[in-house]
């Protein structure tokens, strides 16, 4: 049993690994960044930050997806449903930790400019307020993840329609706390260009984040 555990329900981290990489042209999970894959990466952070449990949502490439993150401390959901939309991901997320946590964050997994320190530090303004949310915003306009949603927002998650929690955010935006990183931060791999930006970026500062 872990120390938080013994302590009682703390903050889930929910990885969303789910999509099915049309654009990229291959799975984009796998793709190594700074000598791991995207996703050990992104689970890696997620401990490294504090968060458990650890969830990762799997989807088209749930074998691949499982078989790489085997021997890290997370547990794997497959979303059944994942072709329809992220936002289901999102869902089958929250509905797996919903008994055992008072928060979760949830954060893509092809994220590589997110570090553990921008997920300690919404976790720790989640604590100093008590907001239902805590978001990210890049380069003072976007809102996206890592984003920290209270459980008691749990419930709109797993009824969302569309988005990735956008539409519960934009309900709660008056509670929210927001939490600016810069702009270079939101860069995700959609692209073998992005890929091979990122790939060269993470080369040149030698994996320190």
């Amino acid at each position: 049993m872990s120390a938080q555990a013994a302590e009682g329900p703390g903050v889930a981290g929910i990885v969303l690994a789910a999509g099915s990489s049309t654009r990229m042209g291959r799975n984009k999970l796998l793709l190594e960044i700074g000598g791991e894959s995207l996703v050990r990466r992104a689970v890696r952070l997620a401990g490294e930050a504090g968060l458990d449990p650890i969830v990762v949502v799997t989807g088209r490439f749930r074998e691949a997806v499982e078989g790489e993150v085997r021997e890290l401390a997370c547990v794997p959901v497959f979303n059944p449903d994942h072709a329809t939309g992220i936002q289901t991901s999102a869902a089958a997320g929250v509905g797996s930790v919903a008994g055992d946590c008072e928060a979760a964050v949830v954060m893509l997994a092809d994220m590589p400019f997110v570090t553990a320190r921008m997920v300690r530090t919404l976790v720790a303004r989640y604590r100093e307020t008590g907001a239902p949310l805590v978001v990210s915003t890049y380069g003072g306009e976007a809102n996206a993840p890592p984003i920290l949603y209270d459980r008691a927002l749990f419930g709109e998650i797993a009824r969302m329609k569309a988005g990735c929690g956008r539409e519960v955010v934009r309900r709660h935006m008056e509670r929210a706390v927001l939490v600016e990183w810069s702009a270079g931060r939101l860069r995700d791999l959609d692209r073998p260009d992005d890929y091979e930006s990122a790939r060269r970026e993470f080369d040149a500062a030698d994996g320190r984040e």
